[in-house]
């Protein structure tokens, strides 16, 4: 066994940590399998058990709405906010000034062109689009960012009910626990066969490799370590792993610890002093449940229809009956009570059920926001401007405003964090510039909706800009008062474009000085050409004959006087 610092917490107290944890779940455990059975079945780990259930199917389910709309919801998250096709992020300083010097901007541009390269090159975007499924439905999603020899990061994306969280004063997530199982052969390759318990030995010893064994893991803030040392039995945040029968005290798995807290665990909305999260689902709850119910309703009504029941005489009893479309039953009996015929007549009218199925829709609908992320869909394109669509989609972006702001700060921005500290520390990052020794790094979002929201500054730059050029044909001193570099600046900056394409302020300095070199070069060459035409002139003209110039000459000559006086 490694030697452990003695003020680690004992197995016990880790079970009884793990045991408040999950009393603080369980108030949680009811709503989150009736999401599970009516919306996503294959979603959703409450025992530990729970695993490759493939008897879990969409029983429940009668109509899939809900099961769509939470998938247009987890796609419509994953292209508007961090989309595998553009850049959504950009690093910037917390200082303006330096911000705007050029090799500052480029060095930050290229730092971010590899970190999007790094996310394209492990499952960052499997787990986000997980994440944001699990974030639609629970209202609370969790994935356990690991450090990685191969891709340098990897995260493990946690399902509802695997894992318990719990936060800090300030509502931040810092403390995450699993219960989970492992077989007996992924225990020896992870932890190693020496810490394993000896039942765990017994039955890697005996081949049984296959064999399911649970395991605990906790992250925790830890309490008590010595910040002088940097090993991992000292660093902020503590992890331990272990054995539900763990032989001893101290017999972990492993022991380790982190620089920062190393899971990514966004709540879509939180009220008061909540841990867990609530959901969209969570709202359409009520209207998915209606829903199943008013459509097993409605089969059963047409199934009336289209097969009711029916009187049958006695005779018939215990004898074939032809059911079918010209099928012919033979029988003895009279009169019309010895006939087939309907038990009641079966006269459903379902034009209501339809229509208030239909409004359920729309209402699951609305409450997973299909109606934003699919907006262009049911309108009529042709009849409606550019404009017209970009303020229809900004109105209804301001609908998910606040959930995206707790996204940016519980998910991306954590991810970007660690993914940079990461690279840095492999020294995978280009060498910053001087100016950049000691500055603070801030994390700027630039994808779809980051952008449609901001895009109400742009237009209000275009308005402005507009309505400018319109005073500025009556009165062209208007202009005095645009500043046209600051102009360009924020306008790139609020669209999002690529440094790289915008020149510096220092190179723009140079330009404009060279193109005043050469404008004073070109008037003093004009000058000179228009000196030496005016020479040329004088100089053709004959001073024999009596005219202004021989006047001139001879007036400074001082021989004669102009004719006039003479």
């Amino acid at each position: 066994m490694a030697d452990y610092s003695p003020t680690a917490p004992t197995i016990p107290n880790l079970r009884r940590r793990y045991g408040a944890l999950d009393t603080e779940w369980t108030s949680w455990r009811d709503v989150y399998g009736q999401l599970s059975d009516f919306v996503l079945p294959f979603a959703g780990r409450f025992e530990e058990t729970d695993r490759n259930l493939g008897n879990r199917r969409y029983g429940s389910i009668y109509d899939s709405t809900a099961t769509r709309a939470l998938n247009v919801l987890g796609a419509g998250l994953m292209s508007g906010m961090s989309s595998p096709a553009r850049p959504w992020f950009r690093l910037g300083t917390a200082d303006p000034d330096l911000a705007s010097f050029q090799p500052v901007k480029l060095w930050l541009n290229d730092v971010q062109r590899r970190m999007l390269d790094l996310f394209q090159r492990t499952n960052v975007y499997q787990f986000l689009h997980s994440a944001y499924l699990e974030l639609g439905l629970y209202g609370t999603a969790a994935t356990f960012l690991a450090d990685d020899f191969d891709s340098v990061l990897y995260g493990y994306p946690l399902t509802c009910g695997e894992y318990r969280i719990s936060a800090n004063y300030r509502g931040e997530v810092d403390t995450l626990a699993r219960k989970f199982q492992k077989t007996v052969a992924q225990m020896v390759r992870e932890f190693g066969l020496a810490n394993c318990s000896q039942a765990v030995k017994s039955l890697h010893a005996a081949g049984n490799y296959d064999a399911w064994v649970t395991i605990y893991h906790l992250i925790e803030p830890r309490a008590d370590r010595d910040t002088r040392k940097g090993d991992a039995a000292n660093m902020p945040f503590a992890s331990w792993y272990w054995e539900e029968g763990a032989e001893s005290d101290k017999s972990y798995l492993r022991e380790s610890g982190f620089k920062t807290f190393p899971a990514i665990c966004p709540r879509w909305q939180l009220f008061g002093s909540d841990i867990y999260g609530n959901s969209p689902g969570m709202v359409a709850l009520g209207d998915i449940k209606q829903l199943q119910h008013e459509q097993l309703r409605k089969a059963e009504a047409i199934d009336f229809q289209t097969k009711p029941p029916l009187q049958v005489p006695a005779a018939l009893k215990n004898r074939d009956v032809q059911m079918l479309p010209g099928g012919v039953t033979y029988y003895d009996g009279a009169g019309t009570q010895s006939s087939i015929r309907t038990m009641f007549d079966v006269n459903l009218n379902l034009s209501y059920l339809q229509a208030d199925i239909q409004d359920v829709r729309q209402r699951i609908n609305a409450c997973f926001f299909v109606d934003l992320f699919l907006m262009l869909q049911g309108q009529d394109q042709t009849q409606m401007t550019a404009t017209e669509v970009a303020e229809r989609h900004e109105e209804k972006l301001l609908m998910l405003g606040p959930t995206l702001e707790r996204l940016h700060d519980e998910a991306l921005n954590p991810l970007v964090e660690r993914a940079f500290a990461r690279m840095l520390s492999l020294g995978l990052l280009p060498p910053p510039p001087q100016e950049m020794q000691g500055q603070e790094l801030n994390v700027e979002f630039i994808s779809m909706l980051a952008q449609a929201q901001r895009a109400v500054g742009v237009n209000s730059t275009d308005r402005f800009v507009m309505g400018l050029g319109t005073i500025a044909q009556m009165k062209p001193e208007a202009l005095d008062k645009v500043d046209a570099d600051q102009y360009v600046d924020l306008y790139a900056d609020q669209l999002g474009v690529d440094p790289r394409i915008i020149v510096g302020n220092e190179k723009v300095a140079l330009i404009r000085q060279q193109r005043a070199q050469q404008q004073q070069a070109a008037a003093m060459a004009a000058a000179t050409q228009q000196m030496a035409a005016t020479a040329k002139d004088l100089g053709s003209i004959d001073t024999a004959q009596p005219n202004g110039l021989s006047d001139l000459m001879n007036l400074t000559s001082g021989y004669t006087l102009p004719q006039s006086y003479q």
